[in-house]
């Protein structure tokens, strides 16, 4: 099992944020900025990396981090987001009720759930999900992606598969 951390800016309606279900679940813990290790995996937009199975070693030892900011303003996210081992997340379609059918507009429930299902732990990741009345719908939208991207075998190939998921979708 990967060790989940939020780092929360509190952006948000704590009564349908996403990265307070994730909390109040004790599915992960909460951290302030500082305490971001170098060596975890920091999921964010601004990473020249995909993340990748070959991150899974990295994640077991060291956890995976989401960054919970608002969209409207990810620069004020910005020094969590580059502290850590930046990953990005590849082409995925949110299912959340504020962006849904947006590509890459994921609420932090969502990422987490995503990188936890590329890293391998589809069953942790199903458990987060499991906490929103759309969290099926999230995985139903996406399976085929996750799928593809979980055997990729390093960053390189999810970003070739990703590559070929948007050659599909806008050929």
């Amino acid at each position: 099992m990967i060790r989940v951390s939020i780092c929360n800016f509190h952006t948000c309606n704590p009564k349908i944020c996403t990265a307070q279900k994730i909390i109040r679940s004790k599915k992960a813990f909460e951290i302030q900025i500082k305490q971001i290790q170098s060596q975890s995996i920091v999921l964010t937009p601004f990473s020249f990396t995909a993340l990748s199975i070959e991150d899974r070693e990295l994640a077991l030892r060291n956890g995976l981090v989401g960054v919970d900011c608002s969209w409207n303003n990810i620069e004020g996210g910005e020094e969590a987001l580059s502290r850590g081992t930046g990953r990005a997340l590849p082409f995925l379609v949110a299912a959340n009720p504020v962006n849904y059918g947006k590509p890459s507009k994921l609420s932090t429930l969502e990422a987490i759930a995503a990188a936890l299902y590329i890293l391998g732990d589809k069953m942790q990741s199903k458990e987060i999900l499991s906490l929103v009345k759309w969290g099926d719908e999230f995985l139903k939208i996406n399976k085929e992606y996750l799928e593809r991207y979980t055997n990729a075998k390093s960053s390189k190939e999810v970003v070739e598969a990703q590559t070929t998921i948007m050659d599909e979708l806008y050929d």
